[in-house]
């Protein structure tokens, strides 16, 4: 079986340790941890690791966050890969900071990068995670917020948040959304 796991975010050392670019922070942590490395292919950088006889393409669109889409149809179709089998990775200020909820549609609730995924792969029908980055920011300094860097208190929790995540990926592919979305909801 294979899966296309996308990490969002925006590529450039200004937004490297962003709010924004948690998808990408995901998936770099997860690499290292399985010893792969990211190349630079057609709109992503990619790698593939392998879990429990599944096949997973991991992929960060380096076509900044709102032409994310162009990444993922491209991919979608260049490893044949239902969009059941493919999960988003993305930031959520509706959500508290570090919390995780997998959702298995929905909408872009004014997230770009979902925005465009839905318009080029046909709709809202498939499966994300959304990482809670908060809403501590004043009315109308949204995008600067997210566009921000983590605070010193969040940089000390990350990495517990971002294993959390990554456990919630594999859990998706191998016992499928339900169970998953029941165990870490």
């Amino acid at each position: 079986m294979k899966y296309l796991i996308v990490g969002l975010g925006n590529i450039g050392p200004e937004y490297e340790l962003t709010r924004h670019n948690i998808g990408f922070l995901v998936l770099d942590r997860w690499a290292d941890e399985e010893g792969v490395k990211f190349e630079m292919n057609k709109l992503a950088y990619t790698s593939e690791v392998k879990h429990k006889g599944r096949t997973l393409h991991l992929i960060k669109p380096t076509t900044y966050m709102n032409l994310s889409g162009k990444a993922v149809n491209h991919y979608l179709q260049e490893h044949k890969i239902p969009k059941e089998n493919m999960l988003v990775i993305t930031d959520d200020i509706a959500l508290p900071y570090g919390k995780i909820r997998l959702k298995p549609k929905g909408s872009a609730g004014g997230h770009n990068g979902l925005k465009n995924i839905e318009q080029l792969t046909g709709g809202a029908n498939y499966p994300r995670l959304r990482f809670g980055v908060g809403d501590d920011f004043h009315k109308g300094q949204q995008v600067d917020y997210v566009l921000s860097p983590f605070s010193k208190q969040e940089m000390d929790e990350l990495v517990l948040n971002m294993d959390q995540a990554i456990d919630a990926v594999k859990s998706f592919c191998t016992i499928g959304l339900e169970r998953t979305m029941n165990h870490f909801n």
